[in-house]
């Protein structure tokens, strides 16, 4: 599992893109890109093109995620899911916190 984060031009957007299994096995790695991005950053883009896997613990490190960039107030969109990965959001009503699209 990797990840990866791109920038975006302007400097206010950040896209945090997941290889593989997102698990508690990237926990460290997905906190130290959203904790050291800029502060300027008010929109988060979930790229889960590559992701293949999703469990409890990814829910977990999405919500702190959503804490960290301002709870309700917080812009995150998730992407590109496939369908197991969708299927695990929708059932965990994700869809009510983020922009799954």
């Amino acid at each position: 599992m990797t990840v990866s984060a791109i920038p975006s031009d302007n400097g206010r957007e950040m896209t945090i893109k997941i290889t593989g299994r997102f698990d508690f096995s990237s926990h460290q790695e997905f906190r130290q890109i959203y904790e050291n991005a800029s502060p300027d950053i008010k929109v988060y883009i979930i790229d889960m093109c590559d992701a293949t896997y999703l469990d409890s613990s990814a829910l977990g490190m999405l919500l702190l995620l959503r804490d960290h960039a301002g709870g309700d107030h917080s812009e995150i969109r998730i992407i590109n899911c496939n369908e197991d990965v969708r299927k695990i959001l929708t059932i965990s009503n994700f869809g009510q916190l983020f922009r799954i699209e």
